[in-house]
């Protein structure tokens, strides 16, 4: 984005207003979804014992598995446990230049956890012990980056809701 913002907010409001129009059912009225969750959500890391050390350590979700790369020889995929059956996981590449964390069409912009609000203050202060960068927005989000880059959001909100409104 250029330092100039020529955005019409107006427009792109109304062109929300008309997808939501043509596509947004009420909830009572949408088909069951065709999915049955999130099984895991891959990252790269260009370190596998420091994203364990702050995945495990910082932010308390358990290692729960570290495997080769079936594509990859030499390669790791590990996975953490985030709660709900659902799995944080990464690959590292050695020997493969993959460079930097970059925020790309069709690439990730954040990833949400939602935990328990009483773990959501004790999670925003081991980040700020842990000398973690992060900045809290509407008392139930946090945000911050892992050790590679990626934006990680820890929010007190239960699943299926967004500040309060269900979103599910």
């Amino acid at each position: 984005m250029t330092t100039e913002d020529t955005r019409d907010l107006t427009a792109l409001e109304a062109e929300r207003a008309r997808i939501r129009e043509a596509y947004l059912r009420p909830a009572g009225q949408r088909p069951a979804s065709a999915a049955r969750g999130l099984h895991h959500t891959a990252l790269i890391s260009s370190d596998v014992e420091r994203t364990v050390r702050f995945y495990q350590d910082v932010l308390g979700f358990p290692l729960t598995e570290l495997i080769e790369n079936r594509d990859y020889p030499g390669s790791s995929h590990f996975f953490f446990d985030i709660g709900s059956s659902n799995l944080l996981a990464f690959f590292d590449f050695p020997g493969l230049d993959v460079g930097p964390y970059a925020e790309v069409l069709g690439g990730l912009h954040h990833i949400a956890i939602s935990v328990e609000p009483q773990r959501w203050e004790a999670l925003v202060q081991r980040l700020t012990d842990a000398g973690v960068e992060h900045e809290v927005h509407s008392g139930v989000s946090v945000y911050f980056r892992d050790p590679d880059g990626a934006r990680i959001e820890l929010i007190a909100d239960p699943l299926g809701e967004m500040y309060g409104t269900p979103v599910l």
